[in-house]
Order: structure tokens, then C-alpha cells, then sequence
């Protein structure tokens, strides 16, 4: 039996007070955050993670002084080794964090230790963008050196299990509130500066499309939109806000019920960003109610789909460790329009055949 390693790529989070500094700092010298030049953007890094470390630690201080991000990922990497196991498959999983522990290159060295048959790289971020996915998959690129065929999963915005996840947990919270009738359903998800998009970034494209899938599944809530968060900095961002689309709901009237779509696990944007800061602009203006839906976390039927995901990929050819980032493959049915030239899944011909 083939020995398989799926590994999670996820952001990261500090995990005490005094990782948020090089937390931030990590966060924003990446190239694919802030597109300068190295000797420019690490300057500005560790300015923007000086200038935001108070604002920073204050939000976590909200959750134990702690990201959640990493003890809600190893929850959903256990429950995938379950159910692969469950079919057959002898995987482990294994966690890459980009920017806090575990980081890419440890996590490198542990799965070439492990000594893989079959790799399969999983994003925890369903919507590709390569400020998330396409980083993460030059990381491991950059990093790994050790045995075993690669596949890469660049997306899956439409996935059933991903979306069914998304509207049980819609579900759960607008009866757990009476299921009010006067409630407008808003998708939130990251924010991305727009000129990221008009470059050709698929982001936005697959959030909407989410969104749509996750819709269907809940046609009591008929009035729904989609809205951005988690604005940084002066360039123009994603629209409407989701501070915007709160401000709009009060102006008509409606309370709202907001589902994280680009988040599949608790974290600060959504323990401090949502729960908190939104909350509290909603009851500014009297928005009720304000109701917020779960993320996937472990719901078997997310999970399940990591594990087609997986299943799925194993079935495609492989690749040796190569230094070159590669194109990943899509899932769940899929695909990025022809204007989308920055999408990692287009059609997957860089990633078949060995090398």
C-alpha cells in the first residue's frame, strides 16, 4: 500500500503575545502580500508590523492571547487521516503554515522524513488567489527536496461537501434565532486590493461562485450578497465592504446573517472581525438581528470532500520535487474563465506527467 502525505497549506497565526511582531512581519514581506522589491518591502514589513502590533495583540487578547488557527487545523487534519483511513488509504497529514509555526521548510523536512509514495498538497483556502495558494505552493516548491509523486489541489469554490458545510451551518444558526424572516444572508470573505483582481487573479470570481453554490442550498434566505473584509492600507480593496453591505442592510431595514465563505476555520477575522467589530457597528445602527454562521471546521461533510479531494488527485499523474511552482489542479467541477490569468488550475497541464 502506498504511504501518502496530504499536506494542509493554512496563513498561520501567532500563537502568544510575542509572536504577533514576526507574525505581521512574515505576514508582509511576502512578495505575493506586498509587490516591491525585497529591499524595499522588508523595510516596509517591519514598519507595517511595528505600527499594528498593539491593534494585533489587543485582538487576540479577545480569543486567550492565541490564534485558534493551528488547534482547529490539526482537528480537521486528525479527521482526515480518519477518513482516508476509513477508505483504505494509509495517509498522513501533515500542517504548513505560511507564515507562523509550523512553517513551510519544518513541515518540508518531517514529510521528506516520513518518506512518501504519494504527496498531495491540500489548500485550506477553497478560492484560489495568489496572494494564499499560489505563495503557499512557491513555498513548498522552494522547500521540499524529498521523495514522492506531487499533486497539488489549487481550489474547489463549488465543491458539494465545502458548500453543503457552509449552508448546515447557515441553517443551524438562522433556526437557532426563530428563522426570522427579515434577514439579509451576506457572504463575507478577505478582502484583496482590487488591482490584484484586475490582474487576473481568480479570487473574486471563485467567491462569488461559492457564494451562488452555497445559495442554492438555502433558498429560505433569498436576499443574499456578497461583501469583502479586512481591509489593510490606502489601495483601493474589493466592494462592497462588508462594513458597506451592514450600512446597506440597516438602510432597508434587515437584519443579517453573515457566513464566513472564505474562511474554513475559526480565526481572528472571524472570532474578533466579525463577532466583535461587526457586531457592535450592527448594533450601532440597529441592524437585528446580526447573526453569524460557524465556519466548516470539522463537518463531515467538509471533511469528506478533503478526502475526494485527495482521492481525486491521487488518480491524476504526478511530479517529482521541482524547484518550479508548477499549476495545480482544480476540484469539484470548477473552472476559471479564460480572463482569469493569474488562476493555478488552469487546466492542469503543468502539473501532469513526471518529471
Amino acid at each position: 500500500m502506498s504511504r501518502i502525505a496530504v499536506v494542509l497549506f493554512n496563513l498561520g497565526g501567532p500563537d502568544s503575545p510575542e509572536a504577533v511582531r514576526p507574525f505581521l512581519f512574515n505576514l508582509f514581506r511576502d512578495p505575493a502580500i506586498i509587490q516591491l522589491p525585497a529591499v524595499a518591502r522588508y523595510p516596509l514589513a517591519a514598519l507595517i508590523a511595528a505600527t499594528r502590533t498593539k491593534t494585533a495583540q489587543d485582538n487576540y487578547a479577545l480569543m486567550g492571547g492565541r490564534s485558534p488557527l493551528l488547534p482547529e487545523t490539526e482537528a480537521q487534519a486528525a479527521a482526515l487521516e480518519a477518513e482516508l483511513a476509513r477508505r483504505g488509504r494509509e495517509a498522513r497529514a501533515f500542517i504548513a503554515m505560511r507564515y507562523w509555526r509550523p512553517q513551510t521548510p519544518e513541515t518540508a523536512r518531517a514529510v521528506a522524513a516520513y518518506a512518501p509514495d504519494e504527496i498531495v498538497l491540500l489548500p485550506l483556502y477553497p478560492q484560489y488567489s495568489t496572494t494564499t495558494t499560489g505563495s503557499s505552493l512557491k513555498a513548498w516548491n522552494a522547500a521540499y527536496r524529498g521523495p514522492g509523486r506531487i499533486r497539488a489541489v489549487g481550489c474547489y469554490p463549488t465543491a458539494s461537501g465545502l458548500a453543503e458545510a457552509y449552508a448546515a451551518e447557515i441553517r443551524k444558526v438562522w433556526d437557532a434565532a426563530g428563522r426570522p424572516s427579515n434577514v439579509r444572508l451576506l457572504f463575507s470573505a478577505h478582502g484583496l486590493p482590487q488591482r490584484v483582481v484586475d490582474d487576473g487573479d481568480p479570487y473574486e470570481a471563485q467567491i462569488r461562485a461559492t457564494a451562488e453554490a452555497v445559495a442554492a442550498r438555502t433558498p429560505e434566505l433569498s436576499d443574499w450578497r456578497v461583501s469583502f473584509q479586512s481591509r489593510v492600507g490606502r489601495l483601493k480593496w474589493l466592494e462592497p465592504s462588508t462594513e458597506q453591505a451592514i450600512e446597506a442592510a440597516a438602510q432597508d431595514g434587515k437584519g443579517v446573517l453573515i457566513c464566513p465563505v472564505a474562511f474554513v476555520s475559526e480565526h481572528v477575522e472571524t472570532l474578533v472581525e466579525l463577532d466583535h467589530e461587526y457586531a457592535a457597528l450592527a448594533g450601532r445602527l440597529g441592524v437585528v438581528p446580526y447573526l453569524r454562521a460557524r465556519t466548516p471546521g470539522v463537518r463531515p461533510e467538509f471533511i469528506a470532500e478533503l478526502a475526494d479531494a485527495v482521492d481525486n488527485a491521487l488518480e491524476r499523474p504526478g511530479k517529482v520535487a521541482s524547484r518550479e511552482a508548477g499549476c495545480a489542479a482544480p476540484h469539484g467541477g470548477w473552472r476559471c474563465p479564460a480572463t482569469h490569468g493569474k488562476c493555478g488550475c488552469r487546466d492542469g497541464r503543468r502539473d501532469g506527467g513526471d518529471r
